[in-house]
């Protein structure tokens, strides 16, 4: 897996690339779409929690804007989530003349959604970062070790981008089944609230969804100060190559049949 991406990695470059600018190709603004949109989206919560609702965490923070803050940091980590999975289905038939016409690594498909989204990701967080810098809120060192706490889900995604990719050859209104699954994984993790108001079952219950944990430490990292749960987040590595392999073996096995399907 790791040796193909090494070796396709130019043709990965140039996908992601396509894949990235094409999205704002033909309009106005371009790519500064990608930089306007988590703008906007953080203005809207600044105002909506800070303004109309008067939301606290629960932290200590006295600044009006913390709660807003708060919700983008764990807001982004969704949206990478949810874009990545919600395109999975239809990576493989949105691209048939990859497969009917041409000689192609269609697993690339895959690794090009993920990188693409982790442009957008990081967009997102650069303007999040920007804004506590402006909003006099406190960004501790830890933030450089966010590479670090994103690995498993990355692994994760990777996973199940590849099996939902290859059943969405099969089974096409997978995209639907998807689409409706991370939504209730928005609100299945602690974006919105504390993990610590719900009851201890509950807790034990979010901590499955993928995305609870990585929202939980890139608060604790950035906004806290507080040191990564290695324990937790060593279990979770171990979950995400699992995932990932199993993902990626699944998609080379069941890719015979696409060409036929398609």
């Amino acid at each position: 897996m790791l040796g193909g991406l090494f070796r396709q990695r130019e043709l990965l470059w140039e996908l992601v690339k396509r894949d990235f600018i094409g999205r704002y190709k033909g309009s106005m603004l371009g790519v500064v779409w990608s930089l306007f949109n988590p703008l906007l989206m953080l203005a809207i919560y600044t105002v909506v929690f800070s303004v109309a609702f008067k939301a606290r965490w629960g932290t200590g923070e006295e600044s009006k804007i913390a709660f807003a803050i708060v919700l983008f940091s764990g807001m982004i980590v969704h949206s990478f989530f949810a874009e990545c999975l919600n395109r999975a289905p239809s990576l493989i038939t949105s691209h048939p003349h990859y497969v009917k016409k041409v000689v192609f690594p269609l697993e690339m498909l895959t690794w090009m959604a993920m990188f693409s989204a982790l442009l957008h990701f990081l967009v997102s967080f650069i303007v999040l970062l920007g804004f506590c810098l402006l909003a006099g809120v406190t960004v501790h060192i830890g933030v450089l070790c966010a590479p670090i706490i994103l690995l498993p889900l990355i692994l994760i995604i990777l996973g199940f981008s590849w099996a939902f990719a290859s059943l969405g050859v099969y089974l096409r209104d997978l995209s639907q089944v998807i689409g409706m699954v991370t939504t209730v994984a928005l609100f299945l993790a602690p974006v919105f609230y504390p993990i610590d108001a719900l009851p201890e079952a509950y807790r034990a219950l979010l901590m499955w969804n993928p995305i609870t944990l990585p929202v939980m430490q890139l608060r604790d990292l950035m906004l806290w100060g507080r040191p990564i749960q290695w324990d937790e987040w060593a279990i979770s590595l171990v979950i995400g190559v699992s995932i990932c392999q199993t993902g990626y073996w699944w998609f080379q096995k069941s890719r015979r049949g696409f060409a036929d399907v398609l």
